[in-house]
């Protein structure tokens, strides 16, 4: 005997799977496969990047120096050791930056990458402006006062003035500015008229308010205070002629007081004495 039931469709099972889990599945599918493609990018990124540093063709070969003048690009070259043969995608540029400016010669110094294997560096060289004397020895300065290098015959088409009452400091440091702000004064105030300039032989700042100049064949020592340089050396050279026809031997003339001269006469036994001698013994009078 067969019993018939009604069947209660609400605990039927399906007979397909729901679109819901068909559409979850594939995200993680697409979330594996996209995680296996980023590893593989990743990982030959980085096997690209080791063959980058190894491979010989970014090896530098080449440094080229440019902006020098006193250097030579040897010279140059030699403040960065170590830097041909270096890999020029990780050399680090502002380490060899630094590298330059430890000569007292560079001012300055930049470094460009040229792909694949040059390295361009433009330096800027100070400029010497005059003969510092440190105790009868000579040595090249700057307008800023920075010691660059002793004098030597290297330096022989320099023409340059001897300046004293500098206080010695080692090669690299700068001098106490009080007095060389001075000298520079008179440097400057002069080059507006280099036959001016180029007469004179020496300049006395051991006195920061009384810049004393000698000049070329005249042992007269000329006090030209702190200001009108050019205007007062221009005087003496209208009142000199004058001047030693009224003093056989004149030891200073002290320009400062304006409109008025005042002549100091050499004594017999000085009246020779020239150079670093000569200087040293000027009195400074404040204007």
């Amino acid at each position: 005997m067969k019993v018939h039931t009604k069947t209660d469709h609400r605990f039927r099972r399906s007979r397909h799977p729901t679109r819901r889990g068909r559409a979850v599945t594939r995200r993680w599918m697409r979330l594996v496969v996209g995680g296996l493609v980023v590893a593989g990018v990743t990982a030959g990124f980085y096997r690209a990047v080791d063959q980058l540093l190894v491979t010989p063709y970014l090896l530098v070969s080449e440094v080229v120096v440019e902006g020098n003048g006193r250097l030579s690009d040897g010279e140059v070259r030699a403040l960065m050791p170590d830097l041909m043969g270096s890999n020029i995608l990780t050399v680090d540029l502002d380490v060899r930056r630094h590298q330059l400016t430890a000569s007292s010669w560079l001012q300055e110094g930049t470094l460009r990458r040229v792909l694949p294997a040059t390295i361009e560096v433009s330096v800027w060289e100070r400029r010497p402006v005059a003969l510092a004397r440190f105790d009868r020895r000579l040595f090249l300065v700057d307008g800023s006062g920075t010691v660059i290098d002793r004098y030597g015959p290297r330096f022989a088409d320099l023409d340059l003035p001897i300046v004293d009452g500098l206080v010695a400091v080692p090669k690299g440091e700068r001098i106490p500015p009080e007095r060389m702000r001075l000298a520079v004064r008179v440097l400057d105030a002069l080059s507006e008229r280099p036959e001016v300039l180029s007469l004179v032989s020496q300049i006395d700042v051991s006195d920061p308010r009384n810049a004393v100049v000698l000049l070329e064949d005249d042992p007269a020592l000329l006090y030209l205070g702190r200001e009108r340089f050019l205007e007062r050396l221009r005087s003496y050279a209208e009142l000199a002629p004058r001047l030693r026809d009224e003093v056989a031997e004149i030891d200073y003339v002290d320009l400062r007081f304006e409109p008025q001269v005042v002549v100091g006469p050499a004594e017999t036994s000085t009246a020779t004495g020239r150079g670093l001698n000569r200087l040293a013994r000027a009195p400074g009078i404040a204007q």
